[in-house]
């Protein structure tokens, strides 16, 4: 098989690691289209341009090996969201439509990578923990905040903190990624509009139901 253009290399300050070089060759092998599992460890070599020893000095096997490659977008994804402020002085909804936008970019920058992983993860328990780590991170966290939300009486105490970061954050990541696979990216601006507008208006600021008791304790 003929290999993907790779970017040249010419000399050691600019030289990628042997690490870097097989996961930017399988990065190169999903954006053409190839599919995850009918990509071979010697065509990963080959277009990396490394030892097969090289390869299983870094890496197990080619499951390893892509998430290592999408640790680094995993740890990019986890600052954005613990940026996030509810308390900051401006509007919530705005913020949470500008977090979204960086979110989507990122996974529009990476589908094929992402879509890869998701794939493996539902077959493959490790990479199911991998994938699923980072989300449960998250989903404690926005249960956290909301909880102190309610304590301060910016959301209603009706909301249940478990259920809602539970939906939003779950929910969140399956609507991206469906988004993803189905829009060509000029529908991008309005789904970050309305995930914004769903979380900040959903949760963090749902208005009381006429049934809330507003002195009934908050949820823990």
């Amino acid at each position: 098989m003929a290999s993907i253009t790779r970017p040249s290399r010419t000399g050691p300050a600019g030289r990628s690691t042997a690490a870097e070089q097989l996961t930017q060759a399988l990065e190169r092998l999903l954006r053409s289209g190839r599919v995850f599992t009918e990509i071979s460890v010697r065509e990963i070599i080959e277009e990396a341009g490394v030892a097969r020893a090289t390869f299983y000095h870094y890496y197990g096997d080619k499951s390893h090996l892509l998430t290592a490659l999408t640790d680094g977008l995993r740890r990019r994804l986890l600052e954005l969201a613990r940026a996030w402020d509810p308390a900051a002085g401006e509007d919530g909804a705005e913020r949470f439509t500008r977090f979204f936008r960086q979110v989507i970019a990122i996974h529009r920058d990476h589908g094929a990578v992402l879509a890869a992983l998701r794939e493996l993860a539902a077959y493959d328990a490790t990479v199911g923990d991998f994938y699923t780590a980072d989300l449960e991170e998250f989903e404690r966290a926005v249960h956290t905040t909301l909880v102190e939300q309610q304590r301060a009486r910016a959301t209603t105490p009706g909301l249940d903190p478990v259920a809602a970061s539970r939906v939003i954050v779950w929910g969140g990541a399956q609507a991206i990624a469906h988004h993803i696979r189905v829009d060509d990216g000029s529908g991008d601006a309005a789904f970050a509009h309305e995930l914004g507008q769903i979380w900040w208006y959903g949760a963090y600021r749902r208005p009381p139901l006429p049934t809330d008791d507003k002195d009934e304790p908050t949820h823990e």
